[in-house]
Order: structure tokens, then sequence, then C-alpha cells
């Protein structure tokens, strides 16, 4: 195992990397007010954090990661553009047995710029490429954006959309709420038999008949979930020949330009993506500025559906092949929504990314 001395160089070298190329270092509190975090991190994160209570601050967590208090602080205070880096540890609980650290730590790089968000992911991306690559990393790259476009041309109700969107990063909710909306599998047993009994007899009827209330939603509630669920029921599921463009789009596995081609293809089905498409063809063209070699750069439609679920945009990873016992060496990610929230009606174009030092020190010493 690395040393913790050890492993803080190699931290030190990639910060000093990330000064030099800009960035104005930055830090954040070990103790986040855990009331405005945990409604922004995905289900993983949430499900991993360690908090606190504080008889004066009210609950509080220990940092699973640093953008959330970076944006924090440049909507609060920042000029633009701004690009900041930072080092420090994060906390995230792990499964039983697992061997991964809980306290561990990330170097980042995080780039708010509105002038040219396609140029801004290219800056980021090509940081990122260059210090790891020694390591002879794989490179992976996705894009959520192009996902929510997909969602949200299809012909179906607002509410089933938001549905989708809420589970874009559960692949396994995502699949089957898709598979219901479709007609591809048949409705839960319990939920028909209950639209049944609703039918028959009256939401009404049905609750008095089943005893007293308890938990903490009301019988108004209650109601309005059966009338949603009916609602849901009478509409025409989404049509078969949208719902395989979508299983395309999730299934695709490509080169860059490759799959640029394929889904500048599928916007003759779905044009609601055609906007989101030509922002990776712009995107692509910026990397090729930047000096990477597009031709043969990974691209995955889902890359990125199972981490923080902030990201809206282009997303970005680099793994060491031949060692499935690592999680990734580095992601990253477009993440302009989260300005939205944090910035009390500001906002502002935004990526970053996070490299575990740890992980790159193994690694060089395996090529030792």
């Amino acid at each position: 195992m690395t040393d913790k001395i050890t492993v803080r160089a190699e931290a030190e070298r990639l910060f000093a990397f990330f000064k030099a190329s800009g960035a104005m270092a930055i830090d954040a509190d070990l103790l986040q007010p855990a009331d405005t975090l945990l409604d922004l991190y995905g289900e993983d994160i949430r499900a991993r954090a360690y908090v606190t209570q504080d008889p004066n601050r009210g609950e509080m967590m220990l940092r699973p990661d640093f953008t959330v208090p970076v944006v924090q602080t440049h909507m609060e205070h920042g000029g633009e553009p701004a690009r900041y880096t930072y080092l420090g540890e994060v906390f995230r609980k792990q499964q039983a047995d697992s061997g991964r650290a809980t306290e561990y730590l990330q170097v980042g790089y995080e780039l708010f710029d509105r002038e040219d968000p396609e140029r801004a992911d290219a800056e980021v991306f090509s940081l990122f490429n260059e210090v790891l690559s020694p390591l002879g990393l794989r490179p992976a790259t996705g894009d959520i954006g192009i996902l929510k476009a997909a969602v949200e041309t299809l012909t179906t109700t607002d509410r089933r959309k938001g549905a989708l969107m809420r589970h874009i990063w559960r692949p396994r909710r995502f699949r089957a709420l898709l598979d219901r909306f479709t007609g591809r599998v048949e409705m839960d047993a319990a939920r028909k038999a209950l639209l049944d009994r609703v039918a028959a007899d009256g939401a009404e009827t049905v609750l008095d008949a089943g005893g007293p209330e308890i938990g903490l939603r009301s019988r108004d509630d209650v109601l309005a979930r059966i009338a949603h669920l009916q609602a849901d029921a009478a509409e025409p599921p989404i049509s078969r020949s949208e719902a395989e463009v979508l299983d395309v789009i999730l299934g695709l596995r490509e080169t860059l330009p490759n799959a640029h081609q394929h889904l500048r293809d599928i916007t003759v089905d779905l044009p609601g993506m055609a906007a989101s498409v030509d922002r990776m063809a712009r995107r692509m063209d910026a990397l090729s500025t930047a000096g990477i070699t597009v031709e043969d750069l990974p691209f995955e439609a889902s890359f990125g559906r199972t981490t923080l679920e902030y990201y809206d945009g282009f997303v970005f990873g680099f793994v060491a092949e031949g060692r499935p016992d690592l999680p990734p060496v580095a992601t990253g990610g477009r993440y302009d929504a989260l300005t939205r929230v944090l910035g009390r009606g500001q906002e502002i174009p935004a990526v970053g990314g996070v490299i575990r030092p740890e992980l790159v020190q193994q690694l060089r010493e395996g090529l030792a």
C-alpha cells in the first residue's frame, strides 16, 4: 500500500500542474452543511456520506467532494472567467470488505466560462489528458446532454419525461420505466389490481376500506397519487420507433466522429436532439484544436450515468485497462444546472474534473 507521504507528494505535483495552467488555488471546509449538499448529490453519494449533528449548525457532513462547495464559493465571490484548483481529503463510506479507502485525496480543476463552453470542455479534458499521459490510461467520453435531449423530444407526457429524467443516473430504474412506458412489459400486478379496484369502487371507497391512515402522506396526497396512476395508465405507450431510437442511443459505443455521425442521423427521427448534436460537433472541433486525436477518442452515450447526478453535459473519465480492481483514476464533466441551483438567480457554464493521486502513484510505481 502506498504511504500517505508519497501520495501527498504526488498530489502536490498534480496540484502544481493545474496552478501552472492558470488556476487559482481554493479550499473548502471539511464540514459542510448537510441540508444543502444532500439534495444536490446523487443517490450513491447521499448513501455514502458521513453525517453528524452540530449543536449550533445543525446536520453537517464530511465533504464527499469539492465541486459543490467550490461552485458555492464562485457564485458568491468569483469573477468571470475563473479557473480553480484544489487539493484535499474527501470522505465516503464504502461497502463492507470492499477494501476501498473511505478517506482519500482529490486534486481537481474547475473552469467557469460563459464565452465558449465547448472550448472550455476541451481545455479541461486536454489538461487531464496531458498530466495523466505517462500512465497510458484509457480515456472515455460521453454526453449526458444527448440523453436528456433524447428524453425531452419523446412524444409522451411531461410527467413520463420527468420520471425518465430523474432516473437517467439509475440505468436499471430508467430501463424499467422505459419498458413500462413503451408497453414492452405488462403493468405491475399490484398496481393493476389497485387501479381495477379504483375503477370499480372509486378511490375514496378503496381508501376507506384500507384501514387507518399511517405514515407522512395525507389522504389528499394518496388520492392525488392514485389520480396520477390512473392518468398514466390511460396514456398511449411511447411509440416503438422512438423507443428503438432511444435504445440505439443508450447502446452507442464508437469513436467520437462515428458516434457523432450516428447521432446526426438519429436527429431525423428525433429532431429535438439537433442542438445537442451540434454542440457535440463544436466540442469535437475544439478538442482537435487542443491537440486531441479525436479520430481515436472513445465515446459512450451512457458513460457517466452512474456518477454524480449534477453532471448535465459532456462527461469524461480515465481508467487503467487491465486493472478492474481500481476505480477511475480521473472523472469529470459539465454541470451548468448546478450553478443555477446554487447561484440564486445567476448561472454560468461550468466544467471540471478530479484526479485520485493515490491511484496515480500506484500506477506510476507499477511502471517503474
